[in-house]
């Protein structure tokens, strides 16, 4: 048996090798490729790849995804293997797919900022690219030009660029992103391009201060911030074409390597002084006006009504859930656009999947990924980039009912209809829709900082996504952790909308962090 099962590793090992050659085949069969540096308007250029079909019996619309990770592999001849269907999609339907390395990143010229702000006093936000001769000028009017631009002009001056040098371009372009490349897609939406017809946000990174990555509602999340900032923050003096090396770890136990690490200012001596961004989350502890111009949110009056919007996100996403669900809702406050959402049971990025059945212990029942895909994405962009089929079975809201298994729509979220239900803590760890009948309760515990309660029972180098389903009873069984539970419920209760944890606490410490 152990011969069997080495030989049925080497087996599916090589089969997911002949999988990926084989696309990239097809995609070096069906498509040409193209790496130029596309020129913004203040001179500064960003790298950009250009996957165009060979098929010009049609014209065909763009479809962008700008990166800080990479568009690599580089090289005119060295085609990328779009390995898993979500890609393949629209491959298959003859889109142009334009890769691009965001200003200050990889391959592009320019200095990086992350979260760069809108910049809501452009004095014209749809300059087209200088000429040559405005190329030449002085250092003055060169930083002049800097100050005007953001990622919506950038990604303004690059669908100009596209629709003047792609000849088989159909007019009509569509940018989307997962996670920080989700970002990139929200400022696309800002850029008031007339051919940009349709923006899929997803996983959005929106603010980076109240909810998505580094804080959780204002707390700092340092085990996703160092271990992403380490490798990622990194600084680049050059356009280089590898990603940096990531931090070496002296242990591959994640809960023993940050309890005797300690202290923040230990992480701080481990990051040094040359990541820029981590010496910004020092300087702004608190909500200023510096996280206030990274929030996405305040700046959604400014997409135009031709742009339609699919925000998409995954509830159990331990990243950035909050963006998804709160960048909808700015924009349908604000925007007068065509917006809707999609929200399923997928850890971060996981609807991008061949395929997605189950999240640790939790089973779902279908292949979410690829229901997702033929039922929402692309019907989406097609829809409205190509002028095929018609998109009325995708609501305004999309929303995955776990434990039911089964999608549902809505004309609005929260739903009409929704009843707000208040649950009590009750004396003897007790929970409750009954309002305790005597006040002046309390329930306490001792938490010693020498051994914290870990997020999940096993044990992990990095974050793992599975801790969002896992079975938490070992926390129970702590003495400083608090559980309040309620009698077998005698009918379903399906959760729909926002759930809001209100409580009173009283510390002997200067400060604490509570997690429900």
């Amino acid at each position: 048996m152990k011969y069997i099962f080495h030989l049925l590793l080497l087996l599916v090992s090589a089969q997911c090798i002949a999988d990926t050659k084989s696309d990239s085949s097809w995609v070096r069969q069906h498509y040409t490729k193209r790496e130029i540096y596309i020129p913004m308007r203040d001179g500064i250029r960003l790298y950009t790849a250009i996957y165009e079909p060979k098929d010009r019996a049609a014209r065909h619309p763009i479809l962008i995804n700008r990166t800080p990770y990479s568009i690599a592999p580089y090289g005119q001849d060295t085609f990328k293997a779009f390995w898993n269907n979500y890609w393949m999609n629209y491959l298959r339907e003859n889109y142009v797919i334009v890769l691009q390395d965001v200003r200050g990143r990889m391959m592009s010229e320019g200095v990086f900022e992350d979260v760069r702000p809108y910049n809501d006093n452009k004095s014209d936000n749809k300059r087209q690219q200088p000429s040559a001769s405005e190329l030449v000028g002085t250092t003055k009017k060169t930083t002049l030009r800097q100050q005007q631009t953001d990622e919506a002009t950038d990604t303004y001056d690059t669908i100009e660029w596209l629709l003047k040098n792609v000849k088989s371009n159909n007019g009509n372009v569509g940018v989307f992103g997962i996670s920080y490349p989700g970002f990139y897609a929200t400022m696309a939406a800002l850029s008031q391009h007339p051919a940009l017809k349709a923006v899929s946000p997803q996983a959005p990174v929106t603010d980076w201060f109240a909810g998505d990555d580094f804080h959780h509602n204002g707390a700092f999340m340092l085990l996703d911030a160092f271990g992403f900032y380490s490798s990622f923050g990194k600084p680049r003096p050059h356009p280089v074409k590898t990603w940096p090396k990531g931090f070496e770890y002296y242990s591959k136990d994640n809960y023993k390597f940050y309890l005797e690490t300690g202290a923040l200012k230990n992480f701080a001596k481990l990051m040094g002084d040359s990541i820029k961004f981590w010496n910004d989350l020092y300087a702004h502890p608190d909500y200023d006006k510096w996280w206030q111009s990274r929030n996405t949110r305040r700046y959604m009056q400014y997409i135009p009504s031709n742009t339609a919007t699919l925000v998409v996100g995954g509830t159990y996403d331990a990243e950035d859930v909050f963006g998804a669900w709160n960048l909808y809702r700015a924009i349908e406050r604000k925007a007068k656009n065509d917006n809707r959402i999609v929200m399923g049971p997928w850890a971060h990025n996981n609807w991008a999947l061949n395929s997605y059945e189950y999240l640790g212990n939790i089973r779902f029942g279908t292949n979410l990924s690829k229901y997702y895909q033929e039922h929402f994405e692309v019907p989406y962009f097609n829809y409205y980039l190509k002028g095929k089929g018609n998109i009325d079975f995708i609501k305004e809201a999309n929303i995955f009912f776990s434990g039911s298994n089964q999608w549902k729509g809505f004309s609005q979220w929260p739903p009409k209809g929704v009843k707000e239900k208040v649950v009590y803590l009750q004396p003897g760890g007790a929970l409750s829709f009954s309002k305790p009948s005597a006040g002046g309760g309390y329930s306490r515990y001792t938490s010693d900082p020498a051994n914290p309660v870990p997020y999940t029972e096993d044990v992990h180098h990095g974050r793992v996504k599975e801790y969002m389903t896992d079975d938490q009873r070992f926390a129970s069984r702590r003495p400083d952790v608090l559980v309040f539970e309620t009698d077998v419920l005698k009918e379903d209760l399906a959760l729909a909308g926002p759930v809001i944890a209100d409580f009173f606490a009283s510390i002997t410490t200067t400060d604490a962090d509570f997690v429900v």
